[in-house]
């Protein structure tokens, strides 16, 4: 995998997911793994950002219009790509990476990771997806999946589209092998 798209939270939520975005930032950038995510300089987005440029790394943000408007986006990333929609910046972040991370994060976090999860189901894409599940963070998710499931959802071979670890290294590594 040379690039990664994040999908996280424009807010920080508790002290560990900072650290955590750090982490894994450090991560990326220590292993030569281009960071894709949504531009802003705001929340865990600037987190990761910030400690991917720190370590070295390269960070691609795609951010729309509307949001640099209101003065969120990231001014020191390797390259900021603006586009028209919220849509435009999903399809840009999806063509750009190898494979998808979720970090903790609000409504908008799990919009981005339930489209990507949907274009997987209908092989719209066949690039890894990994959740990282800070502290059990998605436990929720994943149980919600099973639920699905259970209930005659969702087919029993999607219940592993999405790789769920709690340590940047494990997560990568898990995500490789699901190439």
């Amino acid at each position: 995998m040379k690039s990664v798209a994040v999908f996280c939270g424009s807010r920080s939520g508790a002290e560990i997911y900072t650290h955590q975005a750090q982490s894994l930032g450090r991560y990326l950038a220590e292993n030569h793994i281009r960071l894709i995510y949504g531009g802003g300089n705001v929340g865990l987005m600037g987190t990761i950002a910030d400690s991917v440029l720190e370590h070295g790394g390269e960070v691609i943000g795609v951010i729309p219009q509307f949001l640099c408007d209101k003065e969120v986006a990231h001014d020191r990333l390797t390259e900021l790509h603006i586009v028209g929609t919220m849509h435009d910046r999903k399809k840009m972040m999806a063509d750009l990476s190898d494979g998808f991370i979720m970090m903790p994060g609000g409504a908008g976090t799990l919009e981005e990771f339930f489209e990507i999860f949907t274009w997987a189901q209908l092989n719209l894409h066949n690039k890894p997806i990994g959740v990282y599940n800070i502290e059990g963070y998605y436990q929720t998710l994943r149980q919600m999946l099973t639920e699905m499931h259970d209930k005659g959802f969702l087919d029993e071979r999607y219940l592993t589209l999405a790789t769920f670890e709690d340590q940047p290294d494990l997560l990568i590594e898990s995500m490789t092998l699901c190439q």
